[in-house]
């Protein structure tokens, strides 16, 4: 086999599922959590527009957020939470206050506590005075409704600290946000070589004007102040800075930026420090400065002076300082300083040669907390030699606040990267993904076969030497012999004829690039590797082992064989008897064939050409089930297999979870049919383990049409699923049967099915329309939050009822709950997310149809 690293997709979920991996919880990343929070805060006020009253407003006080929704409180109610109420940023009516000021509106308590005060206008006095307004531009304009992170678009401007210098920043434009990671260029040096990558929390970054406010200095960059001249730093400072003003960036970005601590450090004091250069190992350094008693400067001890010091500017709470003794504490080994002649370094003997000091523990930050991480735990993590490039990494061991990690997938491997668990350079799994950016992940050896033959050695024979012009030997564990294949456990070749039909379970393209042919060779041999090319070709390989498991005969003669599958990360084991003399393995391929549904020569001893025997590659996979009259899908429990080939009873299968997806009605069709795929139909339900994809890509819609309007339900039932009809005619009958009673599957024999459908044939199309129709004796709008609770308490989501009571979702709120919503705020997976909508939006149909005129 030609093999080689290729480009695939990545996906986290299959990763960690085949490698029994686990990723690091999404808390213990602080400052990703607060990047996917509101722009609004709790406490600030705003102007609504009044509910009682037409064309009048009131000031309200944000009480939470979810999302874009706001749980709001009319000024004036004080602690009485009876009247909150939820709306929408993206489409209620909310202003800045002052608003009705400047456009002559009237401002107007409600009227449940219109009395409550003699003097309004001086009770909003007192109440706004020292409060905090919601922002403008978060309520109108582009940035309408933005969380936080969004504020932030390419070309604003914000200020940098200086590297080497506290007091000094300089200006610096966005070149692109991945998720409130800033890709920044300094002002007058738009290179991409001098690009920086910062988390827009990090405390070096302020807004435009933040240094001339606090009297410091604007300075380019100490290391890249030579680049340019005085004047060309001074024009595109004065150019950026008229530019920004225009559109300057909201001061809500940097609300969660978190306080600066004073310090301790005094000058001369030792300490432990991970390497600021090379993040790689722990080297002792020395306190050389302090500016303030927010800063200081740390300086890597060097005793040779050859080259010029390596010194960092740090605050008390700066990632990677550790104290003396702390990598003997904790195991790790600690760098010499360079220079020193011992090579045992002892910290009490370095103290008192030099005569220092080791800084005191009450100067570090906790030492101990480690936010939750493990070791083997995954994650994604920035390059420190590439800071565009983001990695899959393992942790490779945890040490009070400091993580070791392992990047995958680099073309030159690095050693373990030393990380605090507060850094803003790692993520959780899935992280890039969510934000569209690429991620570095380890490539897969793939094998590409060749379409040529595949010979297999017979066993106990010795393979003569390859002749020049001999067919490729396409697998190393088979030998090329052309010649030994006689005796009675030999067979001659086998055929792949990927232009015959390929049934429901196989995937026609999958097919076409199988070698053309297999052998000769041992005939278990053979076959067994066929079976797996032909196991691994499937929708979902799984299916395909159990009905190989099914192909039997009594009178064959056969030997057991493992056969193995893999399907969306989950490993599949089955033991199939396979025939081992020449004179079985025909009968044997034709059993395999129709048990498979697909024509009976797709592999086997006989070479189709171009036309097949049976006239089957002209047939649609529909039209050539009905021609030969095969049953479509599973059996039922009690149905015999094709031509009794089944020898073992049919085994009890497990109770499986349901994924309950509604989908685009088809109003062409009025009966039900054996065509109907899971797509066509108004539900399905997806199974990944045990369903297998009806009929694939090769049946058109035309002849899906054709064949539903030819051929009744009743001639081939639907897989042992209850008629949709006569549950809906049930429904129709009983409206007040519970939700609960949706479609669900069902171990029913098939005629029962048959005559239950039989009966509600002449049903009309309209009965659709009524399948969940719910009829609400109170208007869904003055639902209280015990009221939302039991609602959905007697539905089939019950099991997120406490959701809704925690979180104080009432009736108001649950209207505009979408799907994007609920599973930001609610945390849900996908299907759960979807089944909760679905009974959402029953409520809504029922409202509008109801209650809105």
């Amino acid at each position: 086999m030609d093999c080689a690293e290729e480009e695939v997709d990545f996906n986290w979920e299959e990763y960690l599922e085949e490698t029994g991996a686990t990723a690091a919880p999404h808390t213990s990343f602080r400052h990703v959590e607060l990047s996917l929070q509101s722009s609004f805060q709790p406490g600030m006020k705003l102007e609504v527009a009044n509910k009682g009253s037409v064309d009048t407003y009131w000031v309200a006080t944000i009480i939470t957020t979810c999302g874009q929704l706001l749980l709001l409180r009319y000024c004036g109610y004080g602690d009485d939470r009876k009247a909150d109420f939820w709306c929408d940023v993206m489409t209620a009516e909310l202003h800045p206050v002052g608003w009705c000021a400047q456009n002559n509106k009237t401002l107007q308590p409600p009227e449940a506590i219109k009395e409550k005060y003699s003097d309004w206008a001086e009770f909003l006095i007192k109440e706004l005075t020292g409060s905090r307004t919601a922002p403008a531009n978060l309520l109108e304009g582009p940035l309408k409704g933005k969380n936080t992170v969004d504020l932030i678009v390419v070309g604003c401007v914000l200020e940098v600290r200086d590297d080497s210098e506290p007091s000094v920043y300089w200006a610096a434009e966005v070149q692109c946000n991945v998720g409130g990671r800033l890709c920044l260029s300094y002002v007058g040096l738009n290179d991409p070589a001098h690009y920086r990558w910062m988390f827009y929390l990090d405390n070096r970054l302020r807004p435009l004007g933040w240094a001339k406010e606090n009297h410091l200095s604007m300075k380019p960059p100490t290391d890249r102040r030579d680049l340019r001249s005085s004047s060309e730093w001074t024009e595109a400072l004065d150019q950026a800075t008229d530019e920004a003003l225009n559109s300057p960036l909201p001061l809500e970005v940097f609300k969660d930026h978190a306080d600066l601590n004073t310090h301790s450090f005094r000058a001369g004091m030792k300490l432990e420090m991970v390497s600021p250069v090379e993040p790689f190992h722990i080297l002792p350094v020395s306190v050389t400065k302090i500016y303030n008693e927010y800063y200081f400067q740390i300086t890597v001890d060097d005793l040779t002076a050859e080259a010029p010091p390596t010194s960092v500017v740090c605050h008390a709470d700066s990632p990677g300082i550790l104290p003396v003794q702390w990598c003997l504490k904790n195991g790790v080994g600690l760098e010499r300083p360079r220079g020193f002649e011992s090579h045992d370094f002892d910290w009490a003997d370095y103290l008192k040669h030099g005569g220092t000091e080791a800084a005191p523990d009450v100067c570090f930050p906790n030492a101990s907390q480690s936010k939750g991480f493990c070791k083997d735990m995954w994650l994604e993590a920035v390059n420190p030699h590439q800071p565009a490039e983001l990695c899959v990494t393992r942790i490779t061991q945890v040490k009070g606040r400091l993580l070791w990690l392992q990047l995958e997938g680099l073309t030159k491997p690095l050693p373990d990267c030393i990380v605090d668990v507060e850094s803003m350079n790692i993520f959780p799994v899935g992280w890039c993904e969510a934000n569209g950016y690429p991620l570095t992940h380890v490539q897969k050896t793939v094998c590409l076969p060749q379409k040529k033959i595949a010979v297999v050695q017979p066993e106990k024979q010795l393979a003569p030497s390859q002749p020049p012009d001999a067919p490729l030997n396409l697998c190393p564990s088979m030998a090329m012999d052309t010649g030994l294949v006689n005796g009675k456990y030999c067979c001659s070749q086998l055929f792949i004829n990927h232009r015959c039909f390929s049934g429901p379970y196989l995937n026609k393209g999958r097919i076409a690039e199988l070698p053309k042919a297999v052998g000769p060779g041992k005939c278990a041999v053979v076959l067994k590797e066929i079976l797996t090319m032909l196991i691994n070709s499937a929708y979902k390989p799984g299916r395909v082992l159990r009905e190989l498991q099914m192909v039997e005969d009594p009178q064959w003669n056969c030997q057991e064989e493992t056969l193995k599958a893999k399907y969306k990360g989950k490993s599949y084991r089955s033991t199939m008897r396979i025939v081992r003399t020449a004179d079985q393995v025909s009968e044997f391929c034709r059993r395999v064939c129709e048990r498979l549904q697909c024509c009976q020569n797709l592999f086997g001893p006989t070479y189709v050409s171009d036309t097949c025997p049976e006239n089957c590659s002209s047939q649609t996979k529909t039209k050539y089930t009905y021609y030969k009259k095969r049953k479509v899908g599973r059996p039922s429990l009690g149905e015999n297999a094709l031509d009794g080939d089944m020898t073992k009873p049919a085994r009890r299968r497990k109770k499986r979870k349901a994924i309950f997806v509604q989908k685009k009605r088809r109003s062409s069709i009025v009966g039900y049919h054996t065509t109907e795929s899971p797509q066509d139909s108004d539900y399905y339900y997806d199974d990944e383990e045990e369903d297998f994809e009806e009929w694939g890509s090769e049946a058109s819609s035309n002849s899906l049409r054709e064949e539903a309007s030819a051929h009744s339900f009743q001639d081939a039932p639907r897989r042992g699923r209850p008629p949709r009809r006569a549950a809906l005619q049930r429904r129709a009958t009983h409206p007040d049967t519970s939700d609960r009673s949706s479609p669900r599957r069902t171990t029913r024999s098939v005629s029962c099915i048959q005559n239950q459908t039989a009966n509600h044939t002449n049903t009309k199309t309209e009965s659709f329309e009524e399948e969940d129709r719910l009829v609400l004796e109170r208007n869904p709008l003055e639902w209280s939050v015990s009221d939302v609770v039991e609602f959905i308490t007697s539905t089939d989501c019950a099991s997120l009822a406490k959701i809704f009571q925690e979180q104080d979702i009432d009736g108001q709120a649950l209207l505009l709950l979408t799907l994007p919503t609920v599973q930001e705020c609610m945390d849900l997976k996908l299907g759960p997310a979807i089944k909760l909508c679905h009974q959402i939006e029953r409520v809504k149909v029922a409202f509008y149809s109801q209650y809105a005129n």
